[in-house]
């Protein structure tokens, strides 16, 4: 069976559960456990991406420059990532990310945008950088549009591109449909990254395996946005199961996430993963982690239900940036009833 290629996310992803509040050395010691077990690729980072350390994504303890140097100093062998949303990050980022040490850039945007990507992409390629496209929040589109988004990528000159379940949203059989298509249609490798809001996480990483994909993301103990990503724990244990080929040492993985990552987490105060009705609730309604807060106030303000509010949310496919379009769904709500009533 052919090998994966594994990245870990937990230095990015995963840094929303801590409100990206890591310190240098706490990276380097979390990195150089990821290296020691044997994982491909550090993806690291603002969890907003390249220098989302600002006052509308949360400010950083440290800047990405910083974390990249840190992390780069304590690396031998794994390639060191971060990721790059345009809007966010800029080419001239790029260039500083890649002076300190970052060998891999993952751009990313919404599954309906590729074209956004075009000059990072470019410009990256240029810069000697392995490039991949980023396909977030992908169950929004239909298996044609995604590979079209993808078709761009590619032709921009993308390495790699990712089918990305950024809220959780889908399910094995879905995964597998849509990576076998990309698949059968690009001429590069396919990559998934999933969110585990479902519960689906290792399922569906399973799926785009058996569906085509050699590049799988994970992250420590499941650390990431909503209820975290697909645990690169649990992802290890599975392959090894299957017979499936990776570099990643489960027992050393396991130690990573038990000995290094779970004290800081808890030194932070913080909870350790776990289910809970909001994360359901978002990938239920497909729907970024981010809308949850906001959701809550109007439901407050207005006296709806929050799960209303989501789902109606996925129904109309908001994304990031859409956020004022939860006040106006709390309202409609709010004001059905009193709309549907026949006048006298």
């Amino acid at each position: 069976m052919r090998k994966v290629i594994i990245t870990d996310t937990t230095l990015r992803d995963g840094s929303h559960s801590v409100f990206h509040q890591h310190t240098l050395d706490e990276m380097k010691s979390i990195a150089k456990a990821l290296e020691d077990a044997g994982v491909d690729i550090i993806e690291l980072g603002h969890g907003d991406g390249l220098t989302g350390s600002s006052i509308n994504y949360g400010f950083g303890l440290h800047n990405d420059f910083e974390y990249i140097e840190a992390v780069a100093s304590v690396l031998t062998k794994a390639k060191l990532a971060v990721l790059l949303i345009p809007g966010i990050g800029t080419i001239e980022h790029l260039e500083k990310a890649k002076e300190l040490g970052a060998e891999v850039i993952r751009v990313a945007t919404h599954v309906t945008e590729a074209d956004v990507s075009e000059q990072h992409i470019k410009a990256a390629k240029e810069m000697g950088l392995f490039t991949v496209g980023f396909l977030m929040m992908a169950h929004m589109a239909d298996k044609e549009t995604i590979l079209q988004e993808a078709k761009k990528m590619e032709s921009y000159g993308a390495d790699v591109v990712y089918m990305t379940d950024s809220s959780g949203a889908m399910l094995p059989d879905e995964v597998y449909e849509n990576i076998k298509y990309l698949k059968e249609n690009l001429n590069v490798p396919i990559g998934h990254h999933s969110h585990n809001n479902l519960g689906m996480a290792v399922a569906n990483s399973l799926s785009a395996y058996k569906a085509g994909a050699d590049y799988i993301d994970g992250s420590l103990i499941g650390l990431g946005a909503g209820a975290g990503n697909c645990p690169t724990e649990m992802l290890v244990a599975v392959l090894d199961k299957q017979g499936i080929e990776n570099n990643v040492d489960l027992y050393k993985i396991i130690d990573a996430g038990d000995d290094v990552l779970k004290p800081i987490i808890v030194n932070k105060g913080r909870e350790l993963p776990r289910f809970n009705s909001d994360s359901l609730m978002v990938g239920y309604a497909g729907v970024y982690s981010s809308f949850m807060l906001h959701a809550k106030n109007a439901s407050e303000r207005f006296k709806v239900d929050t799960r209303d509010i989501l789902v109606e949310l996925g129904r109309k496919k908001a994304v990031g940036g859409q956020e004022d379009w939860i006040i106006e769904v709390a309202h409609n709500l709010a004001n059905k009833d009193k709309i549907m009533q026949p006048t006298k």
